[in-house]
């Protein structure tokens, strides 16, 4: 399919032995800003994302956002074709993702030494449940578990819980595309520049997220649990959310001085029991529970009026309906419409973050499995591939 590359990375080639979510993302943050995108499958059954989450008429949803401006190849890397295959990718590229288990990228010849010698000016970013010394298996899942995020997470007489989306892979997808980029400005300012392994675990991007656990315990001998809607090392006088009467629910926040008392205003309670910070903490179950009356008697229209005119911080907690009908996000151009091939035009979000100057933009949905392997195999990299195509290695 020819295309304007359009975005911040026009020129910038990757290719990526990555599968499910975490360096997926990491080559969609890449290729949402022009980058070309070598996503590569095994014949046949693909990439296991084209089969996880909803399908409508066959069609799985899922991927057509994950693989959206990326191309697909086939390739068994089981066989040794194959894998010679897949080292000319990886001399063909800038950036290298891989996902596999450290001992089959070493048997396979796509381990850093590997890579390193095939391509010395490459950028290898490497994403394994517990750091490229461990061979043992890991999901986004163990890597919440192990990060301190699930601990924290609900409410204190309550089990721990996990977020409702991949957030582990996720986060370690875009701190993935964060660490490719600072080293390639590296390589684009260091003349001696001699390649560069990112070695990520899992757990590490949450972990490095939630700053102040670890100083917290080290310092004070404390171990900061489970608060609700609240913040375990900085409580605010108005963190919560309220059902209103609308059977909407309402989040509501409010940990400064001047923003407490403009809650304390609205409910029409006494101003000079909540002029100082610590009066307003001392307070604050009597905040919380006039605050969840005064919601429930109340539609959400009235509500959020209200909270707007009184300058207190609120929104109603969107659902997926909430979000395609928000002013805002139309306003912010943040979800797009995208032809596919199979379901016709789809709704997705939108190349986040924008750029002004030079946007990126989605020019395809999640292609077909193995929808590019002539473009990539004998245009790009100029390989006859007919005797790998009739045994089945492409």
């Amino acid at each position: 399919m020819a295309f304007e590359q359009c975005g911040q990375l026009r020129g910038l080639k990757v290719v990526e032995f990555a599968h499910v979510v975490a360096g997926p993302l990491a080559g969609s943050m890449l290729a949402d800003q022009g980058a070309d995108v070598v996503h590569v499958e095994p014949p046949g059954s693909g990439d296991a994302a084209r089969a996880m989450g909803p399908t409508r008429d066959g069609a799985p949803l899922w991927f057509k956002v994950a693989g959206r401006n990326k191309r697909s190849v086939t390739l068994d890397l089981h066989d040794p074709d194959g894998r010679r295959v897949a080292h000319r990718l990886v001399a063909w590229a800038d950036v290298v993702i891989v996902t596999l288990r450290p001992g089959r990228l070493r048997a396979w010849g796509l381990d850093w030494e590997s890579v390193h010698r095939t391509n010395p000016k490459a950028v290898l970013l490497q994403i394994s449940g517990f750091g490229a010394q461990d061979d043992a298996p890991g999901f986004g899942k163990v890597g919440e578990a192990r990060s301190g995020v699930v601990h924290l997470t609900g409410f204190p007489d309550g089990p721990p819980v996990h977020t409702g989306f991949s957030h582990g892979d996720a986060v370690t997808g875009l701190m993935g595309a964060y660490a490719v980029l600072a080293a390639l400005h590296r390589r684009a300012h260091d003349p001696g520049f001699d390649g560069e392994w990112i070695d990520l675990a899992l757990f590490e991007p949450l972990f490095r997220l939630v700053e102040w656990q670890v100083i917290t315990h080290d310092q004070l001998g404390t171990v900061p649990g489970r608060s609700g809607n609240q913040l375990a090392v900085a409580p605010g006088a108005v963190i919560n959310t309220y059902l209103s009467g609308d059977g909407d629910w309402i989040t509501v926040t409010s940990a400064t001085l001047r923003s407490v008392l403009n809650v304390v205003r609205l409910l029409g309670l006494p101003e000079d029991d909540f002029a100082t910070t610590q009066q307003q903490l001392a307070g604050k179950e009597q905040l919380d529970q006039t605050l969840r009356a005064w919601v429930a008697e109340r539609g959400t229209a009235e509500c959020l009026r209200a909270f707007e005119a009184a300058e207190v911080v609120a929104s109603r907690v969107f659902t997926a309906a909430d979000i395609l009908t928000d002013p805002v996000y139309a306003e912010r151009g943040d979800i797009v419409t995208v032809d596919d091939p199979d379901l016709g035009p789809v709704r997705m979000q939108a190349v986040l973050p924008h750029f002004r100057q030079a946007p990126g933009r989605i020019w395809r949905t999640g292609p077909a499995l193995g929808q590019d392997n002539d473009l990539v195999y004998r245009e790009w990299l100029g390989l006859d591939v007919n005797d790998l195509e009739k045994r089945g290695v492409i």
